[in-house]
């Protein structure tokens, strides 16, 4: 039997929720064309749409806001953040960002031209568009074992190595600005990179020359993963992991919103001088100046103080138990997950969920409205229209290997008995899958088609 964590905090603040009929949610689904994106939140009952921006802030960092120094320029809460990022990362130059994708872009317009690839273990959706926006390629070279939903294995999100090496002599290192590893993994299942791989896949793109980048949004949670299944690392504190990930890379994108425990926030850190002063130019015409990037000084002070707080290990404890709870009630209950779950979420598999309904007809975004509809429960899918593509020789529709809905869990947000309500929500959609049809288009855009696009049941 599934055992709950105790929570290390207590509830200062709530905030009412309000459950809808199925009626209702039906007809609120119809007109938001079937996309959870264009449901109001108010009309969700467990909101698990993404862990991003959505964490409870602590006390301390409610604090800090009230420590805001609105100066356009030089306010005291960016020399805060500062000591935070150079002191964990190492990096020696930092711009903060509104958010992490604001970060991808800044980073890839001063890298990346037309042509060129970006490798990665798997790109998530922003970072995969905003390589497409310059006119790149991004490549996943995941490790096969990230591919199987029913594997255990301890780090799933690892990048294939071998593959990065052979596909830098076929592309040719002039060709490759850059490469990046996802920690944790986030379209692979939030599965973590182990310190092995990390330092492998550093000393792959040096060996050619190339820089190489952490996409660090979730690096705590995989410092603690390393913690946990690697015996070398057993007795080493977390910030000690986490120092050793950066040491390997020459920068890094964060979206704070996730370990640091923000609502609003991000960064892009990293070693190269000129390479800075190009950011620092292409920050201040998209974010703001280098002092501030596109946040209040009030924002910058709980970044500050989230990046120390996301760390603490007592915290790191609780956070992958309560992902794992959640996990493991619904393997009690029969319900197919991506195995073993990650530590920001669990993953529906939605293959053996909705065997029925192929790729074509789109089975994840079908589940994610019928879970609306079941119980007011909001996930997103991870699959056929997240990463779908048409493939440029043939013009076929080339799907992706995971087919995956994400139960993403926010930060001190939610108590057992919603995860509970969850695992019975999905039990009981389990029992009536059969009754799920598919979906087709009725509207996509050709970038980041999931969070506008438009549906219909076919």
């Amino acid at each position: 039997m599934a055992k709950f964590p105790v929570e290390p905090f207590k509830i200062k603040v709530v905030e009412p929720i309000r459950q809808t009929s199925a009626e209702e949610r039906a007809e609120i689904l119809r007109r938001a064309g079937y996309n959870l994106f264009a449901v109001r939140a108010e009309d969700v009952y467990v909101d698990l749409l993404t862990d991003s921006g959505t964490s409870a802030m602590s006390d301390r960092q409610w604090a800090g806001v009230m420590r805001g120094d609105e100066a356009y320029a030089g306010c005291r809460n960016f020399f805060n953040l500062e000591e935070a990022v150079q002191t964990i990362t190492g990096f020696r130059h930092f711009v903060p960002t509104h958010q992490g994708r604001a970060a991808e872009n800044v980073l890839f317009t001063c890298t990346v031209a037309p042509g060129q690839s970006v490798p990665s273990n798997m790109h998530f959706d922003t970072t995969q568009a905003n390589v497409l926006a310059r006119g790149g390629h991004p490549v996943n070279l995941i490790a096969l074992a990230g591919l199987d939903p029913t594997l255990h294995a301890p780090f799933k999100g690892d990048m294939d190595v071998a593959r990065l090496e052979a596909f830098i002599q076929e592309t040719g290192p002039e060709n490759i600005p850059l490469g990046m590893l996802t920690v944790t993994n986030n379209s692979g299942g939030g599965q973590p990179v182990s310190m092995a791989n990390i330092r492998a896949t550093g000393e792959a793109l040096h060996k050619y020359g190339i820089p190489f980048f952490l996409d660090a949004c979730r690096y705590a949670e995989n410092a603690y993963f390393i913690k946990l299944r690697d015996p070398d690392y057993a007795e080493t504190p977390v910030l000690e992991i986490a120092r050793e990930m950066f040491s390997y890379a020459d920068g890094c994108t964060m979206s704070a919103k996730k370990d640091a425990l923000v609502n609003i926030g991000g960064f892009l850190a990293l070693h190269d001088e000129a390479l800075y002063q190009r950011v620092c130019q292409e920050l201040i015409i998209r974010e703001g100046f280098p002092t501030y990037g596109g946040l209040a000084g009030r924002d910058l002070e709980a970044v500050a103080r989230g990046l120390w707080e996301g760390l603490d290990e007592g915290y790191l404890a609780y956070r992958i138990a309560h992902t794992r709870y959640l996990a493991d009630r619904l393997v009690e209950e029969g319900v197919p997950i991506l195995e073993p779950p990650g530590g920001h979420a669990v993953y529906l598999n939605v293959k053996r969920f909705l065997p029925h309904i192929p790729q074509s007809e789109l089975p994840g975004q079908a589940l994610t409205c019928a879970l609306y509809v079941e119980g007011g429960v909001r996930g997103v899918e991870i699959g056929s229209v997240m990463f779908a593509h048409e493939d440029a020789a043939t013009g076929e529709t080339v799907y992706p290997d995971l087919e995956l809905v994400r139960l993403a869990i926010p930060r001190r947000v939610y108590t057992q008995a919603h995860l509970d309500y969850v695992v019975e929500t999905c039990r009981t959609l389990y029992e009536r899958r059969e009754e799920i049809l598919g979906l087709r288009y009725t509207y996509a855009p050709r970038l980041l088609r999931h969070f506008t696009a438009r549906f219909e049941p076919v």
